[in-house]
């Protein structure tokens, strides 16, 4: 690994600390280097609050070094003014004679610009370093900006004979199956914190009665988003606890799962999780409407029930748990080199 690599590999561990909480921006860490030595570093934390160029250049105690340093940041500096000014001027302000960029930022806000107002002012930058990495990463961010629609991560649990579930009566209690260990379900919640919705069909709720929050986890609760076009789903559900916002989709048209992503990206939410079950599922997986698939494969063993959904993509990567393993599948070849 060269040392331009290994300073824009710190640059992604900082843009990671804040995953999930910097909704509608990217996930952006940024280091100044000054004879091979990290001075300054930061990333950005919240919408609205200063970008990572901006924390990393007021932690350089000697600014005079500033002149004569590198920077680091793996998403192309704005350009604009937004809720915070262009962060390719400060880098101007301060001189810094050399910008290496993991990314180019393909909003249509940015898109090229901040690096063109960087060499413009005489500042050398190299663009493309870990770039692959750079954008999985902003996954989600690149996702909606470039295909118009939120990323798409679908989740379940299965049985080691493939069951999502046991076959239900209408008198039994209101609650899920358990298939999964606690590990496994703390990491679920973990994972409801990085996304900006959540996603069940009207059978999921009406059988389970999820909270469809963050509990085992430190973070936000996502958007909350059940289907419930024949108004099957009753008014005391878990769902509208007020814990969380929760939109009930129930237009006709909203069938159709295109449909559903069509108005969740005009509701400018950038990512969804899939939560269930087995026919919700399986209608993205129909018409090829997914990003990532997270599978938990459990020990337990069902003998009959409702079968789990069936899906073909890129395997990424698989690790133990508990009682189970974790499998991610990508719909996209090399899309996964970085899966958090």
């Amino acid at each position: 690994m060269t040392r331009d690599e290994l300073y824009m590999q710190r640059c992604l561990e900082l843009a990671n600390n804040s995953l999930g909480r910097t909704y509608p921006n990217p996930v952006v860490g940024s280091v100044i280097v000054y004879n091979d030595q990290i001075i300054g570093e930061g990333f950005h934390k919240r919408a609205g609050e200063p970008h990572a160029e901006v924390i990393a250049i007021n932690s350089v105690r000697n600014k005079e070094l500033l002149k004569k340093s590198t920077l680091y940041v793996n998403l192309e500096p704005c350009s604009h003014y937004g809720k915070t000014p262009p962060c390719a001027d400060l880098i101007i302000k301060w001189k810094i004679p050399r910008v290496v960029v993991g990314t180019i930022d393909t909003s249509s806000s940015v898109s090229g610009r901040g690096i063109e107002k960087l060499r413009s002012a005489g500042i050398e930058v190299t663009v493309g370093m870990l770039e692959k990495q750079a954008r999985w990463i902003n996954r989600r961010f690149f996702t909606f900006h470039e295909k118009k629609r939120p990323y798409i991560i679908l989740k379940w649990a299965q049985t080691a004979d493939g069951f999502i579930d046991i076959n239900r009566n209408k008198s039994e209690k209101r609650q899920p199956t358990i298939i999964t260990s606690k590990w496994a379900r703390t990491l679920v919640h973990r994972w409801r914190s990085e996304e900006q919705a959540i996603t069940v069909g009207t059978n999921t709720v009406v059988s389970d009665n999820p909270r469809l929050n963050v509990r085992l986890w430190y973070g936000q609760s996502p958007v909350r988003v059940c289907v419930d076009i024949n108004n099957r789903i009753p008014g005391d559900s878990n769902i509208f606890d007020q814990s969380a916002p929760t939109i009930c989709l129930k237009d006709k048209r909203f069938y159709d799962p295109r449909e559903i992503i069509e108005h969740l990206f005009n509701l400018n939410i950038q990512s969804i999780i899939i939560e269930g079950g087995t026919k919700f599922i399986n209608s993205f997986i129909e018409i090829d409407l997914w990003d990532e698939a997270r599978i938990f494969n459990s020990n337990l063993v069902f003998l009959n029930g409702i079968s789990a959904p069936k899906i073909k993509g890129i395997f990424v990567n698989s690790q133990n748990l508990h009682n189970e393993r974790l499998y991610i599948f990508s719909h996209e070849k090399n899309s996964g080199l970085l899966h958090n």
